[in-house]
């Protein structure tokens, strides 16, 4: 079956203009152009669509996306399955939000005060399922089942304070390493280091061990790995990349 370019805009929820700029850019190209000028697309660029769109949803940028599926290692079936399950990671975070903001109304409700350990609960349950959704498969091929199931235990394990600790970690990592790319700054540079260096403690807050190697293989992945990719250049592109090479560098 073909469509043109307005019948495929209103089935995929998309716009036409948006169709044309995939085109112009070489995301995605119609199957045939009329003379006319008009768009026609086949089955092969309705899932290709498909594809992008999905990748959109999570975040990944035009030319990632692009990069991933003129790959000629792409495979489709293992993408939709990373796809499945991020989505489902976000439906577990977004379930477990939604309890958390139910437990809180009933307590508001009943006059019931609610303490800390319930409020925070839910949050490091959301770090640990997000995390073994989205990553667990690779991280568990390189690293093995008891490294991880460790570090789970450890976040799990964590009190409040030390929760709020990790957690602005992360956000600080995120921040120098966007002011850095910002900047041009070289990974080398001693704000690379810092930031190799609070990535280092972000990676030990939760009580785990230090291993140089395994930091440089964590940190080698930001790049293979489209949706670690994605995470940390989801604002600024090329945060990933400078984490990699800062602790490539550093972590010595």
């Amino acid at each position: 079956m073909e469509y043109s370019i307005q019948v495929l805009a209103r089935l995929s929820g998309t716009t036409t203009r948006t169709l044309r700029w995939y085109d112009q850019i070489g995301l995605l190209k119609p199957s045939r152009t009329a003379e006319s000028g008009h768009r026609y697309y086949g089955p092969a660029e309705v899932d290709r669509l498909q594809d992008i769109l999905y990748y959109r949803a999570l975040g990944v940028g035009l030319s990632q996306i692009k990069a991933c599926l003129d790959d000629p290692a792409f495979d489709r079936l293992a993408a939709l399955r990373s796809h499945l399950a991020a989505l489902e990671a976000e439906r577990a975070r977004l379930d477990g939000l939604i309890r958390s903001v139910k437990d809180t109304i009933r307590a508001q409700e009943r006059d019931e005060i609610m303490n800390d350990e319930q409020k925070f609960e839910v949050f490091k349950q959301r770090a640990v399922a997000w995390n073994e959704d989205t990553y667990g498969r690779e991280i568990r091929a390189r690293y093995g089942d008891a490294p991880v199931d460790e570090a789970h235990a450890a976040v799990m394990g964590l009190t409040q304070s030390q929760y709020r600790e990790w957690s602005r970690l992360g956000g600080e990592i995120q921040r120098r390493l966007e002011a850095a790319v910002q900047s041009a700054l070289s990974p080398e540079s001693g704000a690379g280091q810092e930031i190799a260096a609070l990535h280092r403690q972000w990676l030990t807050a939760a009580g785990g061990p230090y291993d140089p190697a395994k930091h440089r293989g964590l940190a080698e992945l930001y790049v293979a790995d489209p949706r670690f990719t994605a995470y940390y250049d989801r604002d600024v592109p090329g945060c990933a990349r400078f984490l990699r090479d800062a602790v490539a560098h550093w972590a010595r």
